[in-house]
Parts: structure tokens; sequence; C-alpha cells
């Protein structure tokens, strides 16, 4: 299906809640506004991208109910084309949302590894609240340890009743790298992996986190949509989850695809904050499918014939934000 194109919206200047983190690395503490112009445009930073076959393993922290996990697996397994049937005509996919990721690919094709291919991998279940309920940006990484190290993508899902350090009050979400230790790889090689930390924000601050399922905290006052699976928490988990996951594919160490500055990017998706179909503006997420049965808003069929919302992706080759519908 052709994508539809919408002018990136200029909000490098605005703070994203989805926010990128890496190890050991800090937000500015100058209070200088100054900003270089060539920071405000998208491009690639000679970094390496991830390629080459990597499992992404969900390590779910609190208590989930199975369907929840359900969903979450569901649209993991969706993003690989070959474990994606073809959907309804005139349905977009799972898998054709994530295929646009390959242009960045194709762009550093000098420094490019095989092909990234993804796959679900391990599933961790932990509803002891093994390190409490209140979560230091340290034990998110502690969590993530916990899945396998070696081509992998550690997902940490933590639940609507665990606080984690800036969740609500400044992001929703974030993504870095961690070396693995030597006795978790073959032969003690230490390897650098990829982590991703998404919260539950359904009793805390859906207006934040799960917007647009839910009436935004600040902002325009639109009517919220309803969730294509009936889970507003959850269905705004696998819109975090999808934005992490291409900005981990395209910029996973720091110096890959981003525009602004490498200590608070906008990445792969939220460069294109906001936008899930054609049309979208300030308040409103654009023209996008409905379900006739449920009233759910999406933009992308899975596998087992669920139906999701997931964020624009900005071209790399034309700066402008490709959407599904």
């Amino acid at each position: 299906m052709a994508f539809s194109k919408v002018l990136v919206l200029q909000i490098a200047l605005l703070v994203s809640l989805v926010h990128f983190t890496m190890a050991a690395r800090e937000l500015p503490k100058s209070s200088s506004s100054q900003v270089d112009d060539k920071n405000m445009l998208f491009q690639y930073h000679n970094g390496p991208l991830l390629s080459g076959k990597i499992s992404l393993n969900l390590i779910w922290y609190g208590k989930f109910t199975s369907s929840e996990r359900s969903i979450v697996a569901d649209f993991i397994t969706s993003l690989s084309s070959t474990s994606n049937p073809t959907t309804t005509k005139n349905q977009p996919s799972v898998a054709t949302w994530w295929k646009s990721t390959e242009k960045y690919f194709n762009l550093v094709k000098s420094k490019r590894g095989s092909p990234l291919v993804l796959s679900l991998g391990t599933q961790i279940i932990d509803e002891s609240y093994s390190l409490g309920k209140i979560l230091t940006e340290q034990n998110i990484k502690q969590l993530a340890a916990k899945g396998p190290q070696r081509n992998a993508i550690n997902i940490v899902l933590t639940a609507a009743d665990v606080t984690p350090a800036r969740f609500c009050s400044s992001t929703c979400g974030s993504h870095g790298s961690l070396l693995s230790s030597k006795s978790a790889t073959p032969k003690g090689k230490i390897y650098k992996f990829a982590y991703i930390w998404v919260g539950n924000s359904a009793t805390q601050c859906p207006g934040k986190c799960a917007w647009p399922f839910h009436q935004p905290t600040y902002g325009p006052q639109n009517p919220p949509l309803v969730a294509p699976n009936n889970n507003v928490g959850i269905d705004g988990m696998i819109i975090n989850i999808a934005t992490l996951l291409a900005g981990t594919a395209t910029n996973p160490f720091g110096n890959g695809y981003f525009q602004g500055p490498a200590t608070a990017p906008l990445e792969a998706a939220t460069a294109c904050q906001g936008i899930y179909g054609s049309g979208a503006y300030p308040g409103n997420a654009g023209n996008l499918l409905v379900d006739p049965t449920t009233g759910g808003s999406y933009n992308a069929v899975g596998g087992n014939g669920r139906k999701y919302l997931l964020p624009a992706l900005i071209d790399p080759s034309t700066a402008t934000c490709s959407t599904l519908v």
C-alpha cells in the first residue's frame, strides 16, 4: 500500500514524552537556548544500525493478564512478513509498517551488515515485583539484563501499579544499550545489546502516554479514540513499543539516524510525534480506519486479526512523515 506523506511538523524544540536514553548519558545541564541549525535536520550520524537476526525478548514486570501479554506478543510476531499472513484487501499490515524502516538501511549500504530480521524470543514473567514497585533507572537495566544478551533487544514492560523513575513526569519509555555479562554469553564473550522499557500508563498518566485513547492532559481536548484492543493501557504501550523499536533499530547506540542533539534526539517515530494518519494536526491523530464492530481506531492489522495503532515514521530520503493510511 502506498504511504501517504505528511510534512514534518516543527517539533524539534518540544519535549517528547517517549524519551531516548543511553547508558551513562545524561541530558545537558547547559541553560543555553541556542541550537545548531544543522542539528535541526533529520540525518545519519555515521554510526551502526541494528542488523542480522535479532530476538525481541519480553520481560513482564508486575501483573499482566494473559490477554494483555498476547496483544503485545502478537504485535511482535506481526513485524516479520514471513510470520504475518496477507491481510484483508486494502488493510495495511504491521509488517508493511516495519518494512518502511528498510529505507534507513538502504541509504547506508556501505555500512550495512546482513538484513535486520526480528522474531519473538524469550518471555520472562516477574509477578512478584522482585525489585519493588518503585524502580530506579538502574533497576530497569537490571531487569533488561535478565533476558538473553546476544543478538537481542530486551523489552522491559512494567505494570500499571509500578512507578519507574521519570515515568509520567518526563517519559513514557526509553531505549538504550548495555554490555552483556560474561556468564550470559557463550565462551564469556562481551556483547553490546539493546534494551527498551515501556510502562503501562492506564492508571497513572493515560492522558500523556496513552493518547489518543484517552483525553489528553494538555492541549486541544478532542474526544479520545476507542482503543482497538479495548485496553487503553496496553494499546498505549503498543504505540510506545513501536516508537522505541523504530528508534532502537535506526539509532541503537546514539550515533545513527536522528534530529536534534544526541542527548535528546528526535528519532524515526518521535520526529513525527502525534501523527498516525494523513491529515493529522495537534490534538487530532489523523484519518484512521475504524472497526465497524468495536469502534476501535487503527491503522495496521497484525497476526490473529489484531488491530493496532502505529506511529508515523519519518522517511529519511524525503524528511517527511509517512503514514499507513
